[in-house]
């Protein structure tokens, strides 16, 4: 398994869609993870950006966590279905007893953050699933999303969210548009190389 941190979030330049970039320790391949702008807010705020004025669900769940004495050893994003990928929560209660819990990777990635718990990903979905690093990119990528976020209202960003959903990019995945492009990528990927996503946790298929 390769331990990976989140290098930040960019903006799909056609769909105005949010990606989250997860790298590898190197710093030489990061994956795209393709996801809706709540969660984008989410993994923001664990990040320690764009803090909102009350808790989210996830700083909710990480303090509940906390007063039941349940810890978030890791996470693990293990595998590819449909296009979309797949996480377990790795947990141990009180009295030190694992369990695993499924979860979508952006809530995964959320809670993780606030816990400061581990991402891991299998070598094998990093294989499938990853792109070469422009570092130089990226930051302009995560710029203009922190313009957009500063830009647009609660109101215009459940519209966007609703719209997104009717068009095929739900957590299910499948869509038919034509392939996002990522600023400074191509289409969803280096020199357009790369396929469209699935949709919120979505995967270039």
């Amino acid at each position: 398994m390769v331990e990976m941190c989140v290098a930040g979030i960019a903006l799909d330049a056609a769909s105005r869609s949010p990606i989250v970039l997860l790298r590898d320790p190197n710093g030489r391949r990061q994956v795209p993870i393709w996801i809706d702008q709540s969660q984008a807010q989410n993994i923001l705020a664990g990040m320690g950006d764009h803090q909102p004025p009350r808790p989210l669900s996830h700083d909710l769940m990480a303090n509940l966590m906390a007063v039941g004495g349940v810890q978030l050893e890791r996470v693990i994003i293990h595998t590819i279905e449909d296009n979309t990928f797949r996480a377990v929560l790795k947990l141990t209660d009180n009295e030190g007893e694992p369990s695993e819990l499924d979860c979508r990777p952006s809530d995964a990635i959320a809670l993780a953050l606030r816990t400061g718990s581990g991402i891991w990903m299998l070598e094998e979905v990093v294989a499938e699933a990853s792109i070469p690093v422009d570092a130089e990119a990226d930051a302009e990528d995560q710029e203009d999303f922190r313009r957009f976020l500063d830009q647009v209202s609660p109101a215009e960003l459940i519209r966007n969210v609703r719209r997104a959903q009717q068009e095929g990019y739900g957590e299910s995945g499948g869509g038919t548009d034509p392939p996002p492009t990522v600023p400074g990528m191509g289409p969803a990927g280096p020199a357009g190389s790369g396929p469209k996503p699935s949709g919120p946790d979505g995967v270039p298929s």
